[in-house]
């Protein structure tokens, strides 16, 4: 796997990721999913800060908290409710053999595309899948390619403030689209020091995350529209095949 972004591998950023994306209203379509599938073990695959794995903590399901990033982890294990969860450093291979397979599998803010590389994305099929238990449901979501949402993603010097009574200047620039690849690079600045994150999403289009669900031995069970993102993504709900 490669290794996590800036943005939430080093702990000066990691800090700062609630504060600069405060909304999370996308989290509530997944507590949802959760009560609708009557979940009661779930795994949140790369929860980065641990803001739905807290919230599904304290729903009172049987939560665990998986992320390559430390510096994230550690905002996590802060929050309400964190002591409830257990958190994993690692990845979705770290599933396999845990003796608490998983009713439900999540993976939230678009994760799915970060696995560039096909055997990133096939490692990590496998992993979900080998944590799930008989008939357990993997759901996450993804930006639809034909939507060419990079093309707004572009955000000029905008002076944030931060909880402490400090400013941040912030920005991004989209760098490179070399479809289904795209790059970009965020900018914080707080005071004299500058902060830099480069990142590259895959997209993928519907048919085939359809075909890898298949050949990693799911059947798709719905592809759902995210209803905050009308349009934008789709939500994928999948189950482990018999």
């Amino acid at each position: 796997m490669r290794e996590p972004d800036a943005a939430f591998a080093d702990p000066r950023q990691a800090v700062l990721y609630d504060v600069l994306d405060d909304d999370r209203s996308d989290l509530e379509v997944y507590v949802a999913i959760a009560r609708e599938v009557g979940a009661r073990r779930v795994v949140d695959v790369g929860c980065g800060t641990g803001s739905l794995a807290v919230l599904l903590a304290g729903e009172g399901l049987s939560v665990v908290g998986v992320d390559p990033a430390a510096a994230s982890l550690d905002v996590a294990r802060t929050k309400p409710y964190a002591d409830r969860v257990t958190w994993i450093h690692g990845d979705a291979t770290a599933l396999a053999g845990r003796p608490d397979e998983a009713d439900l599998v999540v993976m939230t803010g678009n994760v799915a595309q970060v696995f560039v590389a096909d055997e990133d994305w096939s490692a990590t099929l496998a992993g979900v899948h080998a944590g799930l238990c008989p008939q357990g449901w993997f759901v996450f979501e993804t930006r639809r390619p034909e939507v060419r949402a990079w093309e707004s993603w572009d955000v000029a010097p905008t002076t944030v403030d931060l909880p402490d009574g400090r400013t941040a200047v912030v920005s991004r620039t989209v760098t490179e689209v070399d479809l289904p690849f795209v790059t970009f690079v965020e900018s914080t600045t707080i005071g004299e020091e500058t902060l830099t994150s480069t990142s590259t999403l895959r997209f993928r289009d519907r048919a085939e995350i359809e075909r890898d669900l298949r050949s990693h031995g799911f059947s798709v069970s719905d592809v759902r529209d995210a209803p905050d993102r009308p349009g934008k993504e789709h939500v994928f709900l999948a189950r482990v095949r018999d």
